[in-house]
């Protein structure tokens, strides 16, 4: 397994292969549907967006409260499919990789392609695990959604597979 500390560049991603492991150190974002429904609606009024989106890696997941400070409880993956619509606007500004789980429709696997991102999955059913990899979290932005706010997300080691490549190379088939 590799592992990977820091952000995405297109040169850091361009050689990452369908299939392929890796264990990640650095800052990740959450965002399910409602914070994606509002990064697209600042986006289409011009407005300034509370996140970095430079190859930025965002999470689709609802983290759980946790009793301990800047922790957070379970922290699994959601389905990704439901983020589709708004997938190509994130990826035309700047987002490198998407996690998440099950599989991507071909519009966003062919942008994923053209935007030379990833889209990787975590362990689905395994949220207790993954928020142990969490070393730090912050609600940062949207926090009126509460568990569906915008997190940043220190994680030491957090296992992920590569489910697209920069290729179009689908782990379910489907390439384009």
């Amino acid at each position: 397994m590799k592992s990977i500390k820091g952000q995405f560049s297109k040169a850091l991603r361009a050689g990452l292969r369908m299939g392929q492991e890796i264990l990640y150190t650095g800052t990740i974002y959450t965002a399910r549907d409602q914070a994606h429904k509002r990064l697209a609606e600042l986006i289409k009024k011009k407005k300034r967006l509370p996140i970095d989106l430079k190859d930025a890696i965002i999470y689709y997941c609802g983290p759980t409260p946790s009793k301990f400070k800047n922790k957070l409880g379970s922290a699994g993956p959601t389905t990704s499919l439901r983020m589709d619509k708004f997938t190509p606007l994130l990826l035309r500004h700047g987002v490198g990789a998407f996690i998440g789980k099950g599989n991507r429709s071909k519009e966003v696997v062919k942008a994923i392609k053209k935007h030379s991102a990833l889209y990787f999955i975590a362990v689905g059913g395994a949220g207790a695990y993954l928020s142990r990899r969490i070393k730090k979290a912050k609600a940062i932005a949207f926090t009126d959604l509460g568990p569906e706010a915008i997190y940043r997300l220190e994680v030491r080691e957090f296992p992920l597979t590569v489910a697209i490549d920069v290729r179009g190379k689908n782990i379910y088939g489907g390439d384009k």
